[in-house]
């Protein structure tokens, strides 16, 4: 499934985000912030809407509207009432930032970011002005009964108070959606940082934080930042000591994964209170593309050390996860761990898996991982 796309519509104006209505009859207050998709049941383009979206080249019953009218690729004919899209006018982008019926909505805060992480999936772009705002836009779109949303970035707590700003409005317009904040930690360091975050009493917040070593120029070396390891670690404790709570990630390559039980004693020892650690398989995109050959490792060549850290984990009653692993790369007793943590739009899975017992729950691959993947993938038998 492809969530960006180009129109052939442009013209002069600014970014801007809809939610997509499929009724003509909205209430006009509501039509401003909205875009009208037109089909063959709807060819009518009602006066108000703040754009048009034209599945099937439709000709117009009516005089052409104020707002454009933008033809819709057929890559995003998925579209129902209640999805989000942000629109380009002067290059004619499209994105799907929001699906109503999702349960893997991750929006993007901004794409800058203080490390580099060699595997990072999402390149940061230091130059962005615009994400911020265009979420800030999108938060009283989202429909009231999402069950949770992911903040990502780059790295969100660049935006200071403005990200503080951001999950307050989150809490207010969606106060029963879980929201799950992926950042590196380093700058809750700042202790009254992470008590700002704590003040919003936002009822159910998770920060996920990758550590992706014991040892400090080991983390360092990885995320190409020096002092990362330290600004993490007291931002980790600093979000524990105000009682936000937080997740610890490791992406498994091959510069951490022969110290899996090493690092989860680290972790038994100074972060018993993590509400889970997650090992995660590695995601070739972006950077991880670029660094593919030095940091690829096959996880049934650290299925041991992996069983390991689980295991000591679970003796300390620390919750523990397995993410972007298949089912058949890993032993029948870590499968209790396995989650089905691929999104959706991004989610494969190769022939050899369609005949297989276990395939509605496995989490399958990663659409660019499609080409290159672990040895050991294969169809279990019911």
């Amino acid at each position: 499934m492809l969530l960006t796309d180009k129109t052939s519509a442009r013209w002069d104006g600014n970014p801007f985000v809809v939610r997509v209505s499929t009724d003509p009859d909205r209430p006009e207050p509501l039509r401003a912030k909205e875009a009208l998709l037109l089909s063959p049941t709807c060819q009518t383009a009602s006066p108000g809407f703040r754009a048009y979206l034209n599945s099937t080249d439709l000709r117009l019953q009516s005089s052409k509207p104020e707002a454009p009218v933008i033809p819709l690729p057929s890559s995003l004919s998925y579209l129902v009432d209640g999805d989000i899209v942000q629109i380009r006018p002067l290059t004619g982008d499209l994105r799907v930032i929001y699906r109503k019926g999702s349960r893997h909505n991750s929006v993007i805060v901004t794409r800058e970011c203080n490390n580099y992480c060699l595997m990072c999936s999402q390149p940061p772009n230091e130059t962005d002005t615009e994400s911020a705002s265009l979420l800030w836009d999108s938060i009283p779109l989202m429909d009231i009964d999402t069950p949770g949303l992911i903040f990502s970035g780059g790295e969100p707590s660049l935006l200071g108070q403005r990200f503080i700003e951001l999950i307050r409005r989150a809490k207010s317009f969606l106060p029963h959606t879980a929201l799950h904040i992926l950042s590196n930690g380093r700058l809750f360091k700042y202790l009254n940082f992470a008590k700002d975050i704590a003040d919003v009493h936002h009822p159910d917040i998770v920060i996920g934080i990758p550590l992706y070593s014991d040892v400090s120029h080991e983390h360092d070396e990885i995320v190409q930042a020096e002092g990362a390891f330290d600004d993490t670690v007291r931002g980790i404790l600093n979000l524990a000591r105000c009682g936000v709570a937080v997740e610890l990630r490791i992406v498994i390559t091959s510069m951490n994964s022969a110290s899996l039980k090493r690092f989860a004693r680290f972790v038994a020892r100074n972060f018993p209170f993590c509400c889970n650690v997650a090992f995660m398989g590695l995601e070739p995109v972006g950077f991880a593309k670029t660094n593919i050959k030095s940091l690829w490792v096959d996880p049934v060549d650290y299925e041991s050390g992996l069983n390991s850290a689980l295991c000591l984990l679970e003796a300390h009653n620390i919750p523990a996860s397995i993410y972007n692993h298949q089912l058949c790369t890993l032993r029948r007793d870590l499968w209790r761990f396995a989650r089905q943590s691929i999104s959706d739009w991004k989610n494969v899975f190769l022939d050899a898996c369609q005949p297989c017992a276990v395939k509605h729950e496995c989490c399958g691959l990663f659409s660019s991982a499609a080409e290159m993947h672990s040895r050991a993938i294969k169809t279990i038998p019911a």
